[in-house]
């Protein structure tokens, strides 16, 4: 039996599907993701013997996550992160885990963090440019980095009347198509403080950018629009539905 004191932090548990770590040796791939829950980044690897990798570390509310080459950049509480892997092609980052030999290939470190302030910043991604474009939640808003303010706005819903801090809609979601802004999604089509909560259940909308439309409604919590192969999917949270 394993005792703790009652301020030390609750052992990490993880469980996978049966198929997952050979799944993820099958397409030589390790995957990165974020839970704002528990403030952490985790870097998920397959391993020889069966058994999952997972590397873990804390940051202040990460959410958004987005890899590009080299680097990555995530949102957090107060700042936008860029990473960047400080190995060459050939090489290998070697370090003893118990009984297993790791050898990465990916060795990711913090470079830089810029200051959004607290924004809610659900997602980030590279337009076709180069530049840096985040779901700015709480002001309702598509935005970007700037060096003399905090974060200047490109884009907000046709339905939002003005750029406040006041989380108005919840907007989330960000699908790029061809390298520009394409689709959003938001838990509601409100213009008030917090307005979103009370449609949780069937509120949700998908947004055309650049048409500035509605093409999608009726949806519960809607999040993580992608397009892929011709297609929007997207993850119809409160249902469960993919």
């Amino acid at each position: 039996m394993q005792t703790r004191s009652a301020n030390s932090t609750p052992a990490l548990k993880i469980t996978a599907s049966q198929e997952f770590n050979s799944w993820l040796a099958q397409q030589n791939l390790s995957i990165a993701c974020t839970t704002y829950q528990t403030n952490r980044l985790f870097f998920v690897s397959s391993q020889a013997n069966d058994r999952l990798l997972v590397h873990e570390r804390l940051f202040d509310k990460p959410m958004g996550l987005y890899a590009a080459g080299d680097r990555l950049y995530m949102t957090t509480r107060y700042q936008l992160w860029y990473f960047d892997n400080l190995l060459g092609s050939s090489q290998k980052y070697g370090q003893c885990l118990s009984e297993t030999q790791l050898q990465a290939d990916r060795l990711y470190v913090p470079r830089t963090a810029y200051t959004t302030g607290d924004v809610n910043a659900h997602e980030v991604v590279l337009d076709n440019a180069g530049k840096v474009i985040f779901v700015n939640t709480d002001f309702s808003c598509l935005a970007t980095l700037s060096p003399d303010y905090n974060f200047v706005p490109i884009w907000q819903p046709p339905f939002i009347s003005k750029l406040v801090a006041e989380d108005r809609c919840h907007l989330n979601g960000l699908a790029m198509v061809e390298g520009k802004p394409g689709y959003v999604t938001a838990c509601s089509t409100t213009d008030t403080a917090a307005g979103w909560r009370n449609h949780r259940l069937d509120g949700g909308v998908v947004i055309d950018v650049n048409q500035n439309e509605i093409i999608a409604t009726g949806l519960s919590m809607p999040h993580s629009p992608r397009w892929y192969q011709g297609k929007l999917w997207l993850l119809n949270s409160g249902t469960g539905e993919y």
